[in-house]
């Protein structure tokens, strides 16, 4: 029987969301072009909500209920990788941020991959990041479903397909109406959720294992090596110093969060979002990590995914645990709703629109959009009915073959003139094929995450094929660079 105490909480915050998107597809309605007000906002967006939507995606299951879940079998040394993440919001608003937005305001851009057609001007690089996307999206879609419906079950003692219909069901439709405003939006109330939720866990887990010192002793009486960085030698040291690829300088190559870059105001707001973002990242993956790593000692007998969970009921109050669970949940869904619109822009923006029926009117596009992010959503739905083991992984698998996709035609394209289709290509193919075929073959060179020699080879062969291919036109250098 399950726990009606925490349920009607987070019903009442899933109603709240659907709230929010009906108010913001109102609002947008009428008020300028529907590609750029639902699948980038009408580049609208402030400093704090430029923040928190940046955060709200680049968190996920993995950092609330993943990550931490291997924080309580590992100890602190998850925790160091963990802190890893907290420059990505400076690093990816830094880099990418002004130039971003200058360009994509320029070419009317509203996804990655029409920055990338812009710079590149290839057919097959067009098609092949939208194929990479969907897929990848996919499956870090299904890893957020398992987590959304893994963490219902857990805390409200419901089954978990009533978790999966009820999280999905709300995620696709507010996505689905609202699109890329309502998901801002959202984003921005997650975040804070996020932020609260930390707070109140962190504090009752502390308190209920009688402070700090009480758990660092327990800690030092029943397993030391959870104090040390590699976790008694549980976690290599070229394994960490390569996470610092994987969640740190390649986020770069995520086109979830870069596209961010085209949807703020102006300077003010990306200068305060620069700041916002890294105090409230490094803030949110200190204190659930930690959570994580202290829980095995005030709530033993946990695992995996089911750790988060699982001291949440243990340490909450019934209702308090159906409020703050809400934490994790936003992560899940602001990842998901993020990913959701982006699949459905590519699908429809950068495959329908430029290879397939060409102009559209806006009332059949309207349609069309809306149903196409529905779809999306309901075939990731049904993956996620049977699920796999751990999220943690799903979703770094994800990352990475993001990464190999997109991550040196973005930079190179926005930083080196000499950069062009044949190297893009080439970054592309050989990228992707090396990603799979050491991920299948479990290949880690010195120990190494599989991004690090996927990303040498991608950076290879982009500079071999920026020399053999033809240098790129003065009209687009012109564009990009003003020359």
């Amino acid at each position: 029987m399950g726990n009606s105490l925490i349920l009607i909480p987070m019903i009442v915050y899933l109603v709240i969301m659907f709230a929010i998107a009906i108010y913001t597809n109102k609002l947008s309605s009428g008020s300028g072009s529907f590609m750029e007000e639902y699948f980038i906002g009408g580049r609208s967006m402030g400093g704090f909500v430029l923040a928190m939507t940046l955060i709200a995606t680049f968190s996920s299951a993995s950092s609330f209920v993943g990550g931490p879940g291997v924080a309580y079998s590992l100890g602190y040394g998850w925790i160091l990788l963990a802190m890893i993440q907290v420059p990505t919001a400076f690093l990816t608003l830094g880099v990418l941020g002004k130039k971003f937005a200058i360009i994509s305001r320029k070419i009317g851009a509203v996804t990655v991959t029409d920055y990338l057609k812009a710079r590149y001007n290839n057919k097959f690089i067009v098609i092949s990041t939208s194929i990479a996307m969907i897929v990848f999206f996919a499956a870090a879609m299904v890893a957020q479903f398992i987590g959304g419906a893994k963490l219902f079950e857990a805390v409200t003692g419901y089954s978990y397909i009533m978790g999966l219909v009820i999280f999905g069901i709300a995620v696709i439709i507010y996505t689905t109406i609202g699109g890329f405003k309502a998901v801002a939006i959202t984003d921005a109330i997650q975040g804070i959720v996020m932020v609260l939720a930390t707070i109140f866990l962190l504090v009752a887990i502390i308190k209920a294992g009688g402070g700090m010192e009480a758990i660092t002793a327990k800690m030092i009486a029943t397993n030391p090596s959870a104090l040390t960085p590699t976790a008694g030698g549980k976690i290599s040291i070229p394994f960490i110093l390569s996470f610092w690829v994987l969640v740190g300088f390649a986020i770069l190559g995520l086109p979830q969060t870069t596209v961010r870059c085209m949807g703020f105001k102006d300077s003010k707001s990306l200068h305060r979002a620069m700041v916002i973002g890294t105090v409230v990242v490094g803030f949110l993956m200190l204190g659930m990590h930690l959570v994580g790593a202290l829980g095995a000692y005030v709530v033993p007998g946990l695992a995996g995914d089911g750790a988060i969970p699982g001291i949440t009921v243990s340490v909450l109050p019934p209702v308090l645990a159906g409020i703050f669970i809400a934490g994790p949940l936003a992560a899940i869904m602001s990842t998901v709703d993020s990913m959701l619109i982006l699949s459905s822009a590519s699908i429809i923006k950068d495959l329908y629109l430029n290879y397939g029926k060409g102009k559209i009117d806006e009332k059949n596009l309207n349609r069309i959009s809306f149903i196409t992010t529905g779809v999306i959503g309901i075939i990731v739905f049904i993956f996620a009915i049977k699920p796999p083991s751990i999220i943690v992984w799903i979703n770094l698998f994800a990352f990475g073959g993001l990464e190999a996709s997109f991550l040196w035609p973005t930079i190179l394209g926005l930083y080196w003139k000499r950069a062009n289709s044949t190297g893009a290509i080439m970054s592309i193919v050989t990228g992707v094929g090396s990603f799979f075929i050491f991920s299948i073959y479990k290949i880690k060179p010195f120990g190494m995450h599989q991004i690090v020699p996927t990303l040498a080879v991608a950076l290879i062969a982009f500079i071999i094929g920026a020399y053999l291919g033809k240098e790129t036109d003065k009209e687009t250098i012109k564009l990009f660079w003003g020359e």
